[in-house]
């Protein structure tokens, strides 16, 4: 691996030179810049999805034959202005000759180059990755003072991953370990491409002769930089024309040469998601086992299948001349199309046809050996020596045709809410809407989109066949739009069928651009040289079955990774977890790794469900640490002995000062504590910038601005989204907890021996909460990213996760859409108070641990800076950036790769946090809030209560309780 990185900065350092000598010139210094701000920059970038210029337009724009041959190469040392931004300078680093100037994840560098001919010019960097938050870098372009189209916004530059070992480690039951991913940054020269994959050429500019101005925004993560470069590249050309040029230049059939290269073994991969998997689903992998679980596949868990991944493996060819390329791969997750892979060899396509090769959806594990259309096996012109074979996600020609029916569904979605403005969302079947008199032109516009879909469903049929599945989306929505077309009256009576078919467009979206593959084995060898034959006949399988069953009655696999064994001089503690297989995992891995070898403790982590604690417990059957339990259980099982008082441990108040004062809260009760914060979390607000600009609204910085802002939703049938419920209590209540403590409320008195929801402010927060359903009419149970999606609430308030839900399954908004602090209440004084109430998942120890000490230990790791980022890293490298993990630890947190804008919103809000205490008999609270907020909204005529008197009378119940649970544990009441 050495000699490869050397023969790597060899050619990049071969490469610059002649780049060099095109342009001799240096790019002398210049001291003029723009004149906008780094908040104008700022503002721009806001403002893609809703004013901004495609790629595709901007080339319309353009003479796209004009593509000068001279290049112009800007060392990073000749910047003009910084503005923002932490800059360093380092003298002839990694081996790269010259100055490097350090660029931080946030503001704005700029450069100057004189351009002689006009024309386009692909765009390059020479960085390198230096340590940030192990994420990939991105960055904005403009130039001169401008942003050319969208998809410069946003440039993503990869780091480099590798495996820590070579060799896989083994756990005592002989499971293979899955191998730490470790940075391994290298000097990079990269193109600029399209960060979401709908333009799979390189991302060009045109520029005029004369001067102009090259401006680098950071968005997210630290770079160093080298070089910019401008300089176009030829097109290779098909398959026959490279071919050809080789058979002119003597080349020809190697023989009898077999290179295998074990594809779990990759030298180097894009992102830490990219670890090796293990696959016992099938017999023709190697290494094979039906027992235990092998890391001898890479992608089977559907982990490479982002746009933009890639996987690099080094092998050597011990002769010159033609070879085939053969893949030991399957592709059994996506049917009805295919999907797709650029292959490079040395850093380059070889030839056209690799810009996009595709991959049928197969059942089975496949011999592929890389071939035309026609059948004709590609040979691949190697010269003796080392080479890099690149595979990397793209969607090829599914690109196209995913960007225009996202145009498409945004088209579709402007109609919906054009419609429901006159409709609403639950419109009268009965009642005439004379649809074609209130929206002119609407049969026009339908039938445009209908035309488009159409087209592109024929493109569709074109690439993967008629009777595709994927086509069933695209089919059913042309079928709707044609209906509607003959008689658009019809509008108002199948507007429900009308919102799910727009869901599945977007869902369909989602799906495309996912291009999972897997691969067991390559190999490169000669014409006349066969592959190997694997074990995939229905025999093998069979045997593989009844083998696979046997072993599931014998081993116990929800006991993860290493397993103490009873009699070991070592001490032993038990972990039990319950979210998944994959945390529990992650955790197992993390604890053999970084917390046994140090401490001498063992852990035996078991997935169990929750709900089985407290009976476990009581049986004598628990565990000694229980993980990511929910914050209402902590004082409830600590108040029943239970869970151990953490306040018996000297070092609590240091282990406290890790964490915000609001997530300590719900653990603390009468100086007892009895847990310690793993995540935490709080409400955020959601805006959909495209809706807000066409409604001319600024987004609201208070409730009193809602309010104005919801009287022009209401005029339009939109509304904010902001439900009163939740998948869990303390999910359900914070919306109302968020607006009492803006107002100075708070749950319970001094002492926590009765409820203060009786105070006049807590009945005036609740009255207000109250008319938000019932003046307002708010909606109380549609999902909320499903009706942002729509339009339907281009305003939500929403726990913070549903940024990373957002990001990834919401691919038809990206761009559209900004993330801030909740609406404030401007206080008497004139302030305006943002306080939001948090919830989250705590550690507890249980009373019968026999080894309080090492059970503590335990704890303290688990919830330190350290492996709080690793554990959040390792999460999201296994299951993407939806997989975000919200920890409480203030460092960890800071370690997060939050984009820089959206992060300075987070930390804004986070100032504002404020925790719910739990309390004997605290359950009670919201479950009667809840009761009391039912009754003034949804009750019948006759049981309908004005919300005084609602919240009055269950506050009544709440003290009962509270008074109930504090005599049972022995507690001091209030008196009445």
């Amino acid at each position: 691996m050495g000699k490869s990185k050397g023969m790597r900065r060899l050619f990049v350092g071969l490469l610059m030179i002649t780049l060099s000598l095109l342009s001799e010139r240096a790019v002398e210094k210049a001291m003029a810049k723009t004149n906008r701000s780094f908040d104008e920059y700022k503002e721009r970038l806001s403002e893609i999805g809703t004013d901004g210029l495609d790629y595709k337009d901007y080339l319309a724009q353009h003479d796209t034959i004009i593509r000068p041959d001279e290049g112009y190469v800007i060392d990073a040392e000749d910047y003009v202005r910084i503005e923002d931004m932490e800059i360093k300078e380092y003298q002839n680093l990694e081996g790269m000759e010259g100055t490097a100037v350090y660029t931080g994840e946030k503001g704005l560098i700029e450069y100057e180059v004189t351009v002689e001919e006009e024309g386009f010019y692909d765009i390059s960097l020479l960085y390198y990755p230096i340590e940030g938050k192990s994420a990939s870098i991105q960055r904005g372009i403009f130039v001169d003072g401008e942003l050319p189209y969208d998809q410069l916004s946003l440039v993503e530059f990869s780091r480099i991953w590798v495996d820590e070992v070579s060799e896989w480690e083994r756990d005592n039951r002989g499971n293979d370990l899955r191998p730490k991913q470790m940075e391994a940054p290298e000097w990079i020269l990269s193109y600029c491409y399209d960060s979401e994959g709908y333009e799979t050429d390189r991302l060009s500019i045109y520029l005029t002769p004369g001067t102009h101005t090259l401006t680098l925004y950071s968005r997210r993560e630290p770079m160093l930089l080298r070089k910019i470069i401008l300089k176009n590249v030829e097109d290779v050309g098909d398959y026959q024309t490279v071919k050809q040029i080789h058979d002119a230049q003597g080349a020809t059939d190697t023989s009898d040469r077999m290179i295998t290269i074990h594809a779990e073994h990759a030298n180097r991969k894009s992102s830490q998601m990219l670890y090796p998997s293990q696959d016992k689903s099938s017999p023709a992998v190697y290494p094979y086992s039906a027992k235990n679980l092998k890391n001898n596949t890479i992608g089977s868990n559907s982990s490479w299948r982002i746009v933009g991944q890639w996987l690099e493996w080094d092998f050597e060819v011990p002769e010159s001349g033609y070879y085939y390329i053969t893949l030991h791969a399957r592709q059994n997750f996506v049917r009805g199309i295919y999907t797709s892979r650029k292959i490079m060899i040395d850093g380059y396509v070889p030839f056209d046809e690799m810009n996009d090769y595709g991959f049928n959806y197969k059942s089975k594990w496949t011999m592929t050996t890389l071939q035309s259309e026609e059948g004709e096996n590609y040979r691949f012109c190697l010269e003796k020596g080392k080479h890099t074979l690149r595979m990397e996600v793209v969607l090829g020609n599914f690109s196209d045709i995913v960007s225009n029916i996202q145009d498409a569904l945004l088209d579709i979605n402007a109609v919906y809410r054009k419609v429901i403005r006159i409709t609403g969302v639950e419109p009268d079947k009965y009642r005439d809407y004379n649809i074609e008199r209130s929206i002119p032109g609407l049969v026009d516009e339908l039938t445009k989109i209908r035309g488009n879909i159409a087209a592109e469903l024929e493109k569709l049929r074109e690439v993967a066949g008629k009777g595709s599945d994927r086509e069933a989306a695209l089919v059913t929505m042309v079928e709707q739009l044609d209906y509607l077309i003959k008689d658009i009256e019809r509008f108002p009576k199948i507007l429900g069928s009308f919102k799910q078919d727009v869901s599945a467009l977007g869902t369909w979206i989602t799906g495309v651009l996912e291009q999972p593959l897997a691969l067991d084995t390559i190999y490169i060898h000669s014409p006349n040289t066969k592959v190997p034959e694997v074990n995939n006949s229905l025999w093998d399988r069979l045997v593989h079955a009844v083998k696979t069953l046997y072993y599931s009655f014998v081993i116990d696999y929800n006991t993860i990774g290493n397993v103490a064994e009873e009699g070991e001089e070592v001490k032993t503690i038990t972990v039990w977890i319950g979210s998944g297989r994959d945390q529990a995992n992650v955790v197992k891995d993390l604890i053999d790794e970084t917390f046994t070898p140090v401490t001498n403790i063992n852990v035996n982590v078991q997935l169990v469900d929750m709900g089985t604690l407290l009976q476990a417990t009581l049986a004598g059957q628990g565990p000694d640490v229980a993980i990511q339990v929910g914050n209402d259980l902590p004082m409830n099982y600590g108040l029943r002995n239970a869970v151990v008082d953490l306040s018996e441990f000297d070092d609590l108040p240091e282990i406290r000062s890790y964490f915000r004062e609001s997530a300590m809260v719900p653990y603390e009760f009468d100086g007892m504590t009895f847990g310690l914060p793993e995540t935490e979390t709080c409400l955020m607000m959601f805006y959909r910038k495209d809706i807000l600009k066409e409604l001319n609204l600024e987004v609201p910085r208070t409730w009193d601005e809602m309010k104005v802002a919801l009287s022009v939703l209401s005029k339009n049938n939109m509304d904010l989204g902001m439900l009163p419920t939740g998948m869990t209590p303390q999910l359900a209540e914070q919306v109302f907890a968020m607006l009492l403590y803006q107002n100075g409320g708070e749950y319970y008195n001094a002492d926590a021996t009765a409820s203060a929801l009786d105070s006049d402010v807590a009945i005036s927060v609740f009255k207000d909460y109250t008319e938000y359903y019932t003046d307002y009419k708010l909606d109380m149970e549609a999902p909320l990213d499903q009706r942002f999606r729509t339009g339907e609430a281009p305003i939500i308030i929403s726990d913070f996760s549903l940024y990373n839900q957002l990001q990834v399954s919401a691919p038809d908004i990206k761009g559209l859409w900004g993330f801030s602090m909740i609406p404030g209440t401007v206080r008497e004084d004139g302030k305006v108070d943002f306080s939001v109430s948090s919830t989250g998942s705590a550690a507890i120890m249980m009373s019968q641990t026999r080894d309080k000490e090492s059970a503590w230990k335990f704890m303290k790791w688990w919830i330190s800076a350290d492996t709080q980022t690793q554990y959040a890293r390792e999460m999201e490298a296994l299951m993407g950036a939806a997989a975000r993990y919200p920890t409480a630890n203030i460092e960890a947190f800071d370690n997060l790769p939050w984009p820089t804008e959206d992060y300075e919103a987070l930390m804004a809000q986070f100032e504002w946090m404020k925790g719910i205490h739990q309390v004997p008999g605290g359950y009670y609270s919201w479950r009667n809030v809840s009761n009391a907020f039912y009754n003034v909204v949804n009750a019948s005529d006759e049981k309908k209560m004005m919300p005084r008197e609602a919240l009055m009378d269950y506050v009544r119940y709440i003290n009962e309780e509270i008074t109930f649970k504090r005599k049972e544990f022995g507690l001091p009441t209030a008196e009445y």
